[in-house]
């Protein structure tokens, strides 16, 4: 089968399907995909709200209190609390309806999303410890707005967590334990304002080490103790060196982020993020072997346009984000994991799942077609139980349905059976959801591609101290701040989700106070987009390598040793998540090597 190039009905773009890729689509029995891998992606991602909480009643019988939720009190949704929508209380399969061949499905299955209740959060309740402002999390202790996350305790701030430990302020970290404001930290241990770092110690300002401790604002190194902006110290020199940089101050710490982040942009920057891949494309791709288009993600074998996801082998996969252990034949999908098998345009589908189409928020369950919220339950569509025959007997017609009368958004984008749902029956607005990080858009931008957005709740915050306000020491800082209502710098003017205001909770008062780090000036969620600058838009570039011979091609770092390509230019050429039109210094992973190692 050839390759064949086709028009994305969403950006207009051309985009290829190749021979590879037919094949797959003819393993799981679906017709090609009318959108391309970016936009497939998008709409994947607008499905998805973990950091968007607000307060609303549960609308269980009997109860009237309020819960934390990832459903606005506007939303037509019934919501019932976590606690007693995993209870045995409720029959998760007592609301279902026929299905209607005079309407599109996908109007049938938005009607049905909000008849049959739906959880409050996304978190695997019984292990989640004093811990409630968390989403699509499990096995939390004492965790405060902490999402994406497992195996976590004592921890605030952060998302896309494995197995930390006392860490505020960090995105995708792993095995870590007293880090500070990190992104991409692996087996990491008191790291702070540090990117892309792995087994470190008493690290600060530094990027793309592996074994070092106690460096300072350094980058590329490999196994390196006592190291100052690249330079080396004695342990006598560094200790009294380090002293001078006032880390306990925030003016100090502001001065030698920047002095780091200009020593960066000088040293080479490896093609791609990961380790011990065989035959590996994209970034941030870790233990994978044979993937394509792969990002933020660990232990994938044979798969394609996958992101997010880990946790143990996920083999023949594509367009599948979030999640993993154990997934196997997932497409078009997102948040499938724990022994799924199978699973096509679905959305929260888990723990032993197989068979299962345009599902959302199932478990332990198999051959569903449209179901929301069902446990234990085969053989269902839209939620109503069939025999086995009957049940297929039905696909198929529902099938042929979709593709005669398809689903037309206000886009004029066209849904027959084979695309991921609507963005525009989505539980949540564009902004809600992380397609925002991602892909960020303004409100403007969203109403031009007819997508929704949802406009802040008003808070009416009384601010009782201003960021200019702050003491500068942390040794200056008393527990009265605790109190203080503070002005995030941003005051709401930026596209970051900013919540204008913010308080420091107890527990991270005593981790400033403990690691000699001053109190912060921007709100949690402007910190969050501040980390996210250094990670990579999930988006690959085909490039040369910009090694030059004796140089780089912008003449900024000189080669150490002499690389196989001798005098020559590198004739290397690879695909990479940095835009050709960016600053930085791009080696392939043979000139990177010959750097760093």
């Amino acid at each position: 089968m050839n390759s064949e190039t086709k028009t994305c009905q969403n950006c207009k773009n051309q985009f290829t399907i190749e021979p590879e890729d037919f094949n797959f689509y003819q393993k799981i029995q679906v017709p090609p995909p009318t959108w391309c891998p970016e936009c497939r992606l998008i709409r994947r991602l607008a499905w998805r709200n973990e950091s968007t909480f607000y307060k609303r009643k549960c609308d269980a019988p009997g109860h009237s209190e309020e819960t934390i939720s990832m459903f606005s009190k506007d939303k037509p949704f019934i919501v019932y609390d976590q606690k007693f929508w995993w209870s045995d209380q409720l029959d998760k399969g007592a609301v279902s309806q026929d299905y209607d061949f005079s309407r599109t499905f996908f109007e049938q299955f938005r009607k049905l999303m909000q008849k049959a209740p739906l959880p409050a959060l996304s978190t695997n309740y019984s292990t989640i410890i004093n811990s409630d402002y968390s989403n699509w999390a499990g096995d939390l202790k004492n965790c405060y707005l902490v999402v994406d996350a497992d195996f976590t305790q004592d921890s605030a701030y952060g998302s896309g967590w494995v197995y930390c430990k006392d860490c505020i302020d960090n995105d995708f970290i792993r095995q870590c334990e007293l880090c500070y404001f990190g992104f991409d930290l692996e087996k990491c241990y008191r790291t702070f304002y540090s990117v892309s770092c792995k087994d470190c110690n008493e690290v600060y300002f530094s990027k793309d080490c592996i074994g070092c401790s106690n460096c300072f604002g350094c980058v590329n190194l490999r196994n390196k103790k006592y190291f100052i902006f690249n330079q080396p110290f004695s342990k006598e020199e560094y200790g009294k060196e380090l002293k001078r940089f006032n880390l306990n101050s925030y003016a100090g710490i502001m001065e030698a982020r920047k002095r780091a982040a200009e020593l960066w942009m000088k040293y080479p920057k490896k093609n791609y993020r990961g380790t011990h891949n065989v035959n590996a494309q994209g970034d941030y791709v870790y233990h994978s072997k044979n993937v394509r288009y792969g990002f933020l993600i660990t232990d994938v074998e044979d798969s394609k346009f996958i992101a997010l996801t880990h946790s143990k082998p996920t083999k023949d996969c594509y367009d599948y984000t979030d999640w993993g252990d154990n997934a196997h034949l997932i497409y078009d999908a997102i948040a499938v994991g724990l022994g799924a098998t199978n699973i096509k345009f679905s959305h929260l589908i888990f723990n032993d799942v197989r068979d299962i189409e345009y599902s959302y928020f199932c478990s332990r369950s198999s051959n569903l077609f449209g179901c929301v919220g069902l446990t234990d339950k085969h053989y269902c569509i839209l939620n109503k139980q069939y025999t086995k025959d009957d049940y297929f007997m039905l696909r198929e017609k529902i099938i042929k349905h979709m593709d005669e009368m398809p689903f037309i958004d206000k886009g004029d984008r066209t849904y027959r059976y084979g695309e991921y749902f609507p963005q525009e029956i989505s539980p949540f607005a564009y902004n809600e959801t992380v397609v925002q990080e991602y892909f960020p858009l303004t409100k403007e931008g969203v109403k031009t591609h007819e997508f929704s957005w949802k406009d802040a709740e008003e808070r009416n915050y009384q601010i009782t101290k201003h960021p200019i306000d702050l003491a500068d020491c942390i040794d200056e800082a008393t527990d009265d701040i605790l109190k203080d209502i503070i002005g995030c710098e941003h005051k709401g003017d930026c596209n970051e989700k900013c919540t204008v205001a913010f308080r420091i909770i107890p527990q991270e008062l005593q981790f400033y106070k403990r690691m000699n780090l001053p109190i912060p000036r921007l709100c949690p969620n402007c910190r969050h987009y501040e980390r996210l600058k250094h990670r990579n838009p999930l988006r690959l570039w085909h490039r040369k390598c910009t090694c030059a011979g004796e140089k780089s091609e912008n003449g900024v770092y000189a080669n150490t040793i002499k690389h196989f390509h001798g005098l020559e230019h590198c004739p290397n050429e690879f695909e990479t998540s940095y835009a050709p039109e960016r600053q930085e210094i791009v080696y392939c992973e043979q000139c990177y090597q010959a750097e760093v190692v």
